[in-house]
């Protein structure tokens, strides 16, 4: 995998296009990595509707669990499948619309510094070796065009909004990473962000 740089997507993979993004703030590049977790309805795997949700695609209509979701805007740089395909939404030059009300190391709004990477799954469900295999190569990809991104700066969404995002879970792997990429393991911050 590569990413072209005029782009900002990763050649070869899935692109379909959010509205969900902004530019960066002039001069910032990623140097944060956020991991997180979805699926849609909630428990349920694959029928497209985490690619509707982030393209303001979805009839939150057609099912009372999406009624929560109407009117929301959200979108990730990259989606992870339960089976290992990608899909990518942002290009990685793009504030893709993912960690929401956050904090790093003191720093607020995530999204004008990070990526967002989402992995098909829930808190409790765990994820699949394929998933794991295709985010430490993304994590790898970027870590060589952002030479922002280091060891620690590879974080759940609960990491940096806790109390009010707990993805992607207790059961994520960190302990795997830490092993294959070298990413030292996440703190949650102390500050308990309002939900």
């Amino acid at each position: 995998m590569q990413v072209d740089a005029s782009t900002g997507l990763i050649a070869g993979v899935s692109f379909v296009d959010s509205p969900n993004r902004g530019p960066r703030p002039p001069g910032s590049e990623p140097e944060l990595v956020v991991v997180h977790g979805i699926s849609l309805p909630a428990g349920q795997f694959g029928g497209g509707y985490i690619s509707q949700l982030f393209t303001n695609q979805l009839d939150t209509r057609t099912d009372p669990r999406f009624a929560e979701l109407a009117g929301l805007r959200v979108s990730a740089h990259v989606l992870i499948a339960r089976d290992g395909h990608l899909t990518q939404f942002v290009p990685f030059g793009q504030r893709a619309w993912h960690a929401g009300d956050s904090v790093f190391q003191g720093r607020h709004e995530c999204n004008d510094f990070s990526i967002g990477i989402e992995l098909e799954g829930t808190d409790g469900s765990g994820f699949r070796d394929i998933q794991y295999e295709r985010l430490e190569s993304i994590i790898r990809l970027l870590r060589e065009c952002y030479p922002g991104i280091g060891a620690d700066r590879v974080v759940g969404h609960c990491h940096i909004a806790p109390g009010r995002k707990s993805d992607p879970g207790p059961d994520f792997d960190w302990g795997r990473l830490q092993r294959n990429l070298g990413i030292i393991r996440p703190t949650t911050q102390r500050r308990v962000l309002s939900k």
